[in-house]
């Protein structure tokens, strides 16, 4: 999905449109302010695991990459419609960091989609973890990290060896587990370069640079589906809202709560809460989706988790 034709499908939404989409996020900052910090960082993970669980009936439509191209195009248009960053003046270096995140935003969307589609949504969010939970280990350099890493790695084995998807007992899918682990790796990408984006590029102008350099890239694999799913879909319009509404749910919003809430909390505070983000997958996923996890899985889960709030808490700061 090469060339600039691809994305004919989706460049036909009206500004009117846009706009409209970027209001709640304006809205979000101004009245995020009287509401504590931890809540905001709930509501973040609640929302992204709602999102993800609402892309889950466009796959069928799009195509996994065709849905997930079509969501990070409308992020992309929403954010540079709010912030319209300026990127005359800026350094190769400073467009070199937007461009990295991007390319690993792209690849942790559209590969932890691939894993969604595949396994259960609990599942594949507690092996994209191990990214974050990575990077807090490798920087924390202390010998009692292992400990935290080694639990880590008991509850990937009981996830991956032990874990079954859906009633009937079949094993996981292999595929959907190399494609978490892809978006584990690209998650730790998106983490080291989110902060030092951040620290170059005020606001969420860095975000709205990065998101639109993560839909070109996957403009050569989703765009020629999204393009197909329009074209064979009876309300092309109707599916176009409905992939807005999801890229409101996620990234759009949770991106405004969070940077909200790590501008009022501290950072390890922030970590600790974001811990959580697997077993609040799970809990989507089984309230929304009705899947139900094995003893092994909800155990693998809760050995990711204890892990990534454990390193958090003795990491020296």
């Amino acid at each position: 999905m090469s060339g600039t034709t691809t994305a004919s499908p989706v460049t036909t939404i009206p500004t009117t449109t846009v706009r409209a989409a970027a209001r709640p996020v304006v809205d979000v900052r101004r009245r995020a302010r009287g509401v504590p910090a931890p809540v905001l960082c709930v509501v973040s993970m609640v929302a992204v695991q709602l999102g993800i669980a609402a892309s889950k009936p466009l796959f069928g439509v799009l195509g996994v990459a065709g849905a997930t191209f079509l969501r990070l195009f409308f992020a992309a248009a929403v954010l540079l419609a709010v912030t319209r960053p300026r990127l005359r003046g800026r350094s190769r270096r400073d467009l070199g960091l937007a461009g990295l995140l991007g390319v690993a935003s792209a690849g942790m969307t559209a590969l932890f989609a691939g894993a969604v589609d595949r396994l259960p949504m609990g599942t594949a969010a507690t092996i994209e973890f191990l990214g974050p939970l990575a990077v807090a280990l490798i920087f924390a350099r202390r010998a009692g990290h292992v400990l935290w890493a080694l639990l880590a790695g008991c509850g990937v084995a009981l996830l991956t060896l032990f874990g079954t998807d859906g009633p009937n007992g079949a094993g996981l899918d292999p595929v959907g587990l190399a494609y978490a682990f892809g978006a584990a790796a690209c998650y730790a990408g998106y983490i080291l370069f989110t902060d030092k984006v951040g620290a170059v590029f005020k606001g969420f102008e860095g975000l709205a640079v990065s998101f639109t350099i993560a839909t070109v890239a996957l403009a050569p694999f989703g765009a020629a589906e999204a393009w197909h799913g329009l074209a064979t879909a009876d309300t092309p319009w109707l599916l176009l809202l409905a992939v807005a509404g999801v890229a409101l749910l996620f990234p759009v919003l949770p991106y405004a709560l969070e940077m909200t809430a790590l501008r009022r909390m501290e950072q390890r505070v922030f970590s600790v809460i974001v811990s959580l983000d697997p077993a609040v997958s799970a809990t989507v996923g089984l309230v929304v989706l009705g899947q139900l996890l094995g003893l092994p899985q909800v155990l693998g889960i809760g050995c990711v988790v204890l892990a990534s709030v454990g390193a958090t808490l003795t990491s020296r700061r």
